[in-house]
């Protein structure tokens, strides 16, 4: 059966607009690992290229000059003199694109391109005398380049200084599903799934296309993740080890920074990372702006301090990994069904509720209603005071609306409907002070709460003034 590609109709639209337009067109397309760039780029143009090449990981120049020459020499039927550099591999890809008709788009697609890029080469010299020197100047050209390492596609092509300045037309990024997109996805999968299963899938996956493959529709979620994970053999076992190493050139500052919120769940500003990883300045940016751009960290605002950001650590991969597969040297092969009730496992899955949620803000306002009502999204977090006897607080999300109702959003994950305690109400109603207090806040507040069944029957539950479940994370 062909595969199908499930959502991805913006980024079909831009591939389709660069096949029409009356430019030549240098369009990069970028991700994460595993996030499905190649197979997304085969899908849209059914495998049919006028010239295709990937880049073999951890190969020599001469070996990628090897197999350079091989392409040509498949798709021009002619073998091409030896390549002594990448701007004899160029040449002669100009020589034999010259040869194709001249009234339709020439595709070239280049995959793997950082792995291409090997130490000492001319690669991006060359390439950027390929399009400046040649294709530039056409109008019929499609070069699609991709890779994974996404600190080297932002350095030598979105923000490259040099040659290939401000010559990307398109940039097309890829996103993990959102719980809707993973859903359609299973739907295509033949699996037969709840979607409270789909959500606990989501905690692991994270949307991640190449994750969702490995899944067996024949075995539940708990036989999947033993399977996945914790069998000796499992592929999501290991994939740490091979996850960083692969995106990013010294991985291991990369490492210590999602180690380190890891450790602090609640988010660290720019400040606490530097003092606490002594990485600074432009490393410490790099690494950060890299982290954010492959979906493994976010940033959001502190309410009333918009110049000020906290990071959190929300790639539910490296989260699942830390927790559950790290330090722990001999596991159970049925580690997760056998713990299915630990507390453990619990308060992981209260997190990551937490972290879906904010992944799916856009689909929270929706079910409030205000869509396309102006609001600011951000979180807030206070130290307890002992001079003035107050204690400290936190609120994951503060959605800040433009008719100056704000939403303080709690996000509780649970197998059935939710019941407020008299003490939760009185904590809810004590901090809903303290933040009125300490941020100096004169707009009207109201408890939103974001469930998985909804809110139980109960005197208590008057504190809230809306309600967002679990099927309304699901809606795009």
């Amino acid at each position: 059966m062909k595969p199908v590609l499930i959502a991805r109709q913006r980024e079909c639209e831009q591939l389709a607009e660069s096949l029409k337009s009356s430019r030549s067109e240098f369009v990069i397309v970028c991700g994460r690992r595993r996030i499905g760039k190649t197979f997304l780029i085969d899908q849209f143009f059914n495998n049919e290229y006028d010239f295709t090449f990937v880049g073999v990981h951890k190969a020599k120049t001469v070996v990628q000059l090897r197999n350079f020459a091989k392409a040509i020499r498949q798709y021009s039927g002619k073998k091409p003199a030896r390549f002594s550099d990448w701007y004899d591999a160029f040449d002669a890809l100009e020589e034999y694109l010259e040869t194709l008709p001249a009234e339709r788009k020439k595709v070239i697609f280049i995959d793997e391109m950082p792995w291409i890029d090997t130490s000492r080469s001319t690669f991006v010299e060359a390439l950027e005398n390929f399009w400046n020197g040649w294709a530039n100047r056409r109008y019929d050209i499609v070069l699609i380049a991709s890779g994974s390492a996404t600190s080297w596609m932002a350095d030598n092509l979105i923000e490259n200084q040099g040659g290939l300045h401000n010559r990307i037309t398109r940039r097309i990024y890829l996103e993990p599903f959102t719980l809707g997109e993973t859903e359609e996805y299973f739907k295509n999968q033949d699996f037969y799934w709840t979607r409270y299963d789909i959500l606990q899938c989501y905690m692991l996956t994270g949307g991640v296309p190449y994750y969702l493959n490995l899944l067996n529709p024949k075995l539940s979620v708990a036989q999947n993740i033993d399977v996945l994970c914790f069998d000796e053999n499992g592929p999501m076992r290991k994939e740490f080890n091979e996850l960083y190493p692969a995106l990013f050139c010294h991985a291991e500052n990369y490492i210590n920074i999602v180690t380190l919120l890891y450790q602090h769940k609640s988010g660290m500003t720019r400040k606490e990372i530097a003092r606490n990883t002594k990485i600074n300045g432009t490393v410490l940016n790099t690494v950060l702006e890299n982290l954010e751009q492959c979906d493994f960290i976010d940033k959001m605002e502190i309410f009333g301090r918009e110049s000020n950001m906290v990071y959190r650590l929300v790639d539910f991969y490296t989260l699942f990994y830390f927790k559950f597969i790290a330090d722990k040297h001999k596991l159970d092969e049925q580690w997760w069904s056998h713990h299915l009730d630990d507390a453990g496992i619990r308060s992981w899955q209260g997190l990551c509720f937490e972290l879906i949620c904010m992944r799916h803000h856009r689909q929270i306002k929706k079910a409030l209603g205000i869509s396309g009502m102006a609001t600011s999204v951000s979180t807030w977090r206070c130290s307890p005071d002992e001079k003035e006897n107050l204690p400290g607080a936190q609120i994951d999300m503060i959605i800040e609306r433009a008719d100056r109702l704000i939403h303080l959003c709690e996000m509780k994950f649970s197998q059935k409907a939710y019941n407020i305690s008299a003490d939760y109400e009185k904590k809810l109603r004590d901090r809903m002070w303290l933040f009125d207090l300490r941020t100096k806040n004169r707009k009207p507040l109201v408890h939103t709460f974001v469930t998985t069944f909804g809110l139980g029957e109960g005197k208590h539950h008057s504190i809230v003034h809306s309600e967002v479940t679990m099927d309304d994370l699901f809606n795009s």
